[in-house]
């Protein structure tokens, strides 16, 4: 306590230009936690939040005892562990070549149109999807059969994901990007010397300086494991691929803001919430045990 006391003494000008966001970061990450009771509580209009009969943990046991549980959680992990090994892979291979392009305006240039779709909004990205896939005069679909892939369950997934990496590949890749820029050019120049190729250049230079930003970037990627996007998923959902489609943030929504079942929807993003911190945890744990990288 007394040293927190001295720091707010000492560096009072630092401290003063953090507080706007330190009260944004209060008053919108914290002040609304305290609606988490909802999730223990049966929800009554005329009397708050707080103000509900206290139903404990029921609603999670209802969760846990629906027919969709297991559906919905399949889905959301099937989307969710594809879109995060393909998306963390993709900007690593991408950061890695774009590196070993030798001219400055052509590397410029790759990169420009690599990261340009990241500006693309969801609701632009899933019509370019329906277009692109409708059978007959899509640009994919007049190879791709009479139906529409949007209209294959099994298809939802790759579409999903794949769409994914392509819009967020070159954004991505761009913290790699800079650190590979802090590579000594000397290391470049001893291991060309010695007989290195451009995969041993990229083996032996390249992945290890940026393996510390992957330990933090996966760990915080971790965090997100079961947090599928609402928007994008709900956007590409339809009556055909709906058994595939279906995720907590769609069911939630659902549940909680047409079925006015405002408890329950609490219940089931808290139960989201939890199963995303115990991972982050877990990845911290084991990143830092194994390679002395962690965020925390």
């Amino acid at each position: 306590m007394r040293g927190i006391v001295w720091s707010f003494k000492r560096y009072w000008q630092l401290w003063l230009l953090a507080l706007p966001a330190i009260f944004f970061v209060v008053l919108f990450a914290y002040v609304p936690m305290w609606g988490i009771q909802l999730a223990f509580r049966k929800f009554e209009p005329s009397k708050g939040i707080t103000g509900g009969k206290w139903m404990g943990l029921s609603y999670f046991k209802q969760f846990f005892a629906s027919p969709m549980f297991g559906n919905i959680m399949r889905n959301t992990i099937s989307i969710s562990l594809w879109t995060l090994v393909m998306g963390f892979i993709a900007p690593i291979i991408l950061a890695l070549l774009i590196n070993q392009i030798a001219s400055t305006k052509i590397k410029g240039l790759v990169q420009t149109i690599t990261y340009m779709p990241h500006f693309i909004s969801t609701v632009v990205i899933v019509a370019m999807l329906n277009i692109f896939l409708t059978p007959e005069i899509g640009l994919l679909g007049k190879f791709l059969g009479d139906t529409s892939l949007l209209g294959e369950p099994q298809w939802f997934t790759p579409i999903y994901w794949i769409s994914e990496v392509w819009q967020h590949c070159g954004w991505n890749c761009i913290i790699y990007l800079a650190a590979l820029s802090s590579v000594d050019v000397a290391l470049y120049e001893a291991a060309k010397i010695d007989g290195a190729g451009r995969m041993q250049l990229i083996r032996y230079v390249d992945i290890p300086t940026i393996l510390p930003t992957c330990g933090v970037l996966l760990i915080m990627n971790m965090g997100s494991v079961l947090s599928v996007g609402f928007e994008k998923v709900f956007l590409m959902q339809n009556a055909l691929n709906s058994s595939a489609s279906e995720v907590i943030s769609t069911y939630t929504y659902k549940i909680g803001i047409l079925g006015s079942q405002f408890s329950y929807s609490t219940a089931i993003g808290l139960f989201n919430t939890l199963v995303n911190f115990f991972f982050l945890i877990l990845a911290n744990y084991i990143s830092k045990r194994v390679s002395d990288t962690s965020i925390f």
